[in-house]
């Protein structure tokens, strides 16, 4: 059973109470992330998501992972382009204990100056870490490729020499800023009690002050075009994307059919004519990423030099042949159930019920139903998707990144529309 409360403040309690579980995954969640820092700021609220961890004014960073252990608890945190979560699962008799504790180091993180220094070089090599991985880093040029000039094409880290830059008091501007309780959300799933996670929660987050007012994002706008990134590396990396629908865009279940149909799984086109039928890659497959106001349609894959522009070529022909209503009925149906199947799966865990709590809470501002979401993508038809495919891929608005031995002249451009 879902339930919600919100705190004079603004800070949100949701719960969703699931009588069959045994675990109950706690989290909190600050609806801010790496579009919301500047230029000079970018990667603090990563750095901020692994400084929480390290002491507080009653807990050292020890004494608060084998708090976690001793209770059996999985924790971990993450920063995203628009939120970030620190999060935990445990059984549900274990909930007081793992709500003290999230409280605590988020409430009363002392951002101590040497645990800072020590954890600014864990990250450096996080980033180097990044960058020595291809498969991983042409994702991040892609981004600041198509999102140029805004933030949400910046990287999460960050970089090497805005991480260097950020000091404590840089940390405390945009906590001040952004950690405000109408951006804060507590979210519970699993064996859970609403009215304790309020009772508990709720004296300790009422103390917050609002923050200063209304705060909006911009929305990027797309780029397009080629962009090479020339390095010595086996193979070239290639990300080929387009803009897609919002997450709270109702094209956004067409565009998932399409996504899946197109390279979303072992028996997509791109897989079976890139990969099992020509051997162009081992690794191909489409990808759909979506924010609030805005998404991103990608095509990924890896291959040697002299077979991008044939991969390419070949996914050009894959994509016409969609637009031109080469899908069946049965493409769709099995396409949906791909993606119903991923629904409901994905709901036997704590974790994910959790994260589509908080998602939709950001989104929509309400609960959204497993039902509601498999019933939209039911009622989507062949046309719409036929469609999606049309509206997506369309002329030259196109945006590639390639990442190794394969400079911007040697790309086929021809390749690259699709009309």
């Amino acid at each position: 059973m879902y339930r919600k409360t919100v705190l004079p403040n603004g800070a949100a309690i949701v719960t969703e109470r699931v009588e069959h579980m045994r675990s109950v995954s706690l989290s909190i969640w600050v609806n801010a992330g790496s579009r919301d820092e500047t230029e000079r700021e970018n990667g603090i609220s990563h750095l901020i998501e692994h400084m929480i961890f390290k002491g507080t004014r009653t807990r050292d960073s020890l004494m608060i992972a084998k708090e976690l252990d001793a209770i059996g608890g999985l924790s971990n945190a993450f920063t995203g382009k628009e939120n970030t979560c620190f999060h935990a699962r445990v059984l549900d008799k274990h909930f007081d204990r793992l709500a003290d504790i999230l409280a605590d180091i988020f409430l009363n993180s002392r951002f101590d100056p040497e645990d800072l220094d020590r954890e600014r070089q864990v990250i450096l090599q996080e980033i180097n870490m990044v960058e020595d991985t291809p498969d991983e880093n042409i994702h991040t040029l892609f981004n600041r490729s198509f999102w140029r000039n805004h933030p949400i094409g910046m990287p999460i880290l960050g970089t090497s020499d805005t991480v260097t830059a950020i000091d404590r008091e840089a940390i405390f501007r945009y906590m001040e800023r952004n950690y405000v309780p109408e951006r804060i959300l507590v979210v519970a799933a699993g064996l859970v009690d609403h009215e304790k996670t309020v009772s508990f929660f709720g004296p300790l987050f009422e103390r917050m002050q609002p923050g200063s007012g209304a705060w909006e994002r911009s929305s990027p706008r797309s780029h397009f075009g080629v962009q090479a990134h020339e390095k010595s590396l086996e193979q070239v990396h290639v990300c080929l994307g387009v803009s897609a629908p919002s997450m709270t865009d109702r094209d956004r279940f067409p565009c998932a059919l399409f996504n899946t149909i197109l390279g979303g799984n072992m028996s997509s086109r791109l897989f079976q004519e890139v990969r099992e039928n020509r051997g162009l890659a081992y690794s191909v497959y489409s990808f759909l990423t979506a924010y609030t106001d805005v998404g991103v349609l990608g095509i990924c894959m890896a291959t040697d030099r002299e077979k991008v522009n044939p991969a390419l070529e070949v996914v050009n022909t894959v994509v016409q042949a969609i637009r031109k209503g080469e899908v069946t009925e049965t493409d769709l149906e099995e396409a949906r159930e791909h993606l119903i199947g991923g629904i409901y799966l994905s709901s036997e865990s704590s974790d994910n019920l959790m994260m589509r709590l908080a998602k939709n809470e950001f989104a929509f501002g309400e609960y959204v139903s497993l039902e509601e979401l498999v019933e939209n993508l039911e009622k989507t038809s062949l046309d719409e998707v036929i469609d999606m495919a049309r509206r997506v891929f369309h002329g030259d608005e196109v945006s590639l990144t390639t990442l190794g031995p394969f400079s911007e002249g040697d790309v086929d451009r021809q390749w690259l529309h699709f009309a």
